[in-house]
């Protein structure tokens, strides 16, 4: 007799999670489900990572992202320009894991980012390496910056569309050549597609 597979991957502990909020969870775990969409792969059981998230091709990514991140209750971080946490946008964007990025300030991103995971017991900071919704040839090495800077993991999620998949993939170490990290890590999210295109 062949099982369904499973909506989502179980949660490890050492995951930084939010407050526990069934009926939010059971909203998102319900959306994916009538779409179809399932979370495939393991969740490390580490406190820190820089995940990514590629390939970013639409705005549908942020939906599904969203979903996802509320059916696993998962305290995922993310810059946001510090212009926007006006009221009432602000306490929503912080609520949603959005931390605001002081463009004026010294430290530029990469430092800000940097401090920000250095100062948290746990964080899981996500950053789309492409930096744009649009095809691109390079990618940004601002996250192998931070997690070299940081000394955390690198984890590698995606969006598969064909399949309505979206993956936690295995993590990867920054070693100080960027290049060769770079293209190792390329090379993992060749297989993916996103809903307009693919990584390459």
């Amino acid at each position: 007799m062949n099982h369904p597979a499973p909506l989502l991957p179980p949660v490890p502990p050492n995951m930084p999670q939010v407050k526990p909020n069934a009926f939010i969870r059971w909203i998102a775990r319900s959306a994916l489900r009538l779409r179809g969409w399932r979370v495939v792969g393991t969740l490390p059981d580490v406190p820190k990572v820089v995940m990514i998230i590629a390939p970013h091709s639409s705005n549908w990514d942020g939906y599904w992202g969203m979903a996802v991140k509320l059916a696993l209750g998962l305290d995922v971080r993310v810059l946001g320009k510090a212009s926007l946490f006006w009221w009432p946008l602000g306490p929503l964007l912080r609520r949603l894991g959005v931390i605001p990025l002081d463009r004026s300030s010294p430290q530029g991103t990469v430092e800000q980012a940097v401090s920000v995971i250095r100062r948290s017991e746990k964080m899981w900071y996500a950053i789309t390496p492409e930096g744009t919704r649009k095809k691109v040839t390079h990618w940004k090495a601002g996250f192998l910056k931070i997690a070299r800077m940081a000394d955390v993991p690198i984890l590698a999620a995606y969006f598969n569309y064909p399949d309505k998949t979206v993956g936690f993939g295995p993590l990867f170490h920054a070693t100080g050549d960027d290049a060769a990290d770079m293209a190792a890590i390329r090379a993992y999210y060749r297989p993916w597609v996103g809903k307009t295109r693919g990584t390459v």
